[in-house]
């Protein structure tokens, strides 16, 4: 049976549009190489006619140049449309190539919403609510503790501010009473030691050196508080 109808061929695949645009780009690259040759050449023509006479001879390069050109026209017109038809491939790739990217930015944002649906079912509302609550009571007992932790012993609490503030205005202005400007208690000032020597009746301190009785001449010598003064011998000694 095979050999009557034969063994059915595959399909080749169609051509990608990358191939097509690759082919089409090789063709239109023939196509350039064509025209810079024609070029060079009705260049080439150019310079002869500039050299030669009007006659014959100039009318025949004319000719020939004229052949030339118009089959560079006919290469450039296949080049534009070889062009035309790679940008219209370019385009339908561009359009391709952007729907695989949406398919796959779809495929990606279908996996992340079901990953997150799973991770919603895992997290409520109600529980953060009950955390937060339960972490405000927590702060509100830890500050409860400093507070009583931080009480002061032995300090009444049913002091008036009013009548604290005049005792530390009165003790103030004791205190501006009793020194002046320079800062000296009353007590230590000149003027104040002579009164208390003469409240408690006693005698003027000694200034100086004391008087040495009369007839006492072979009396030992003093030092400059009043004293005996110590023998240098037994110094040395």
């Amino acid at each position: 049976m095979k050999k009557i109808f034969g063994v059915k061929k595959d399909k080749e695949p169609p051509p990608s549009i990358q191939d097509a645009s690759d082919r089409i780009n090789k063709r239109g690259d023939t196509v350039d190489e064509k025209i810079k040759k024609l070029d060079a050449e009705l260049t080439r023509y150019r310079e002869q006619i500039k050299k030669t006479r009007p006659g014959p001879a100039q009318e025949a390069v004319k000719a020939r140049a004229m052949r030339v050109l118009k089959q560079k026209r006919m290469y450039e017109g296949q080049r534009d449309m070889l062009y035309n038809q790679t940008f219209n491939l370019d385009q339908v790739s561009f359009a391709a190539e952007g729907l695989k990217d949406a398919q796959q930015t779809m495929t990606v944002l279908k996996s992340a919403n079901k990953e997150l649906k799973g991770m919603m079912k895992t997290v409520k509302i109600q529980d953060i609510d009950n955390m937060q609550d339960e972490m405000m009571d927590l702060m509100d007992v830890s500050t409860e503790i400093q507070e009583s932790l931080g009480r002061s012993y032995n300090v009444p609490e049913d002091i008036d501010e009013e009548e604290l503030m005049g005792e530390l205005d009165a003790l103030e202005s004791d205190m501006g009473m009793e020194t002046e400007s320079d800062g000296m208690p009353t007590y230590l000032q000149p003027d104040r030691e002579h009164d208390v020597e003469a409240e408690l009746n006693l005698p003027p301190a000694p200034s100086g050196h004391a008087a040495m009785p009369p007839g006492r001449h072979d009396a030992q010598a003093e030092d400059e508080l009043g004293l005996p003064a110590v023998p240098r011998a037994s110094i040395r000694g």
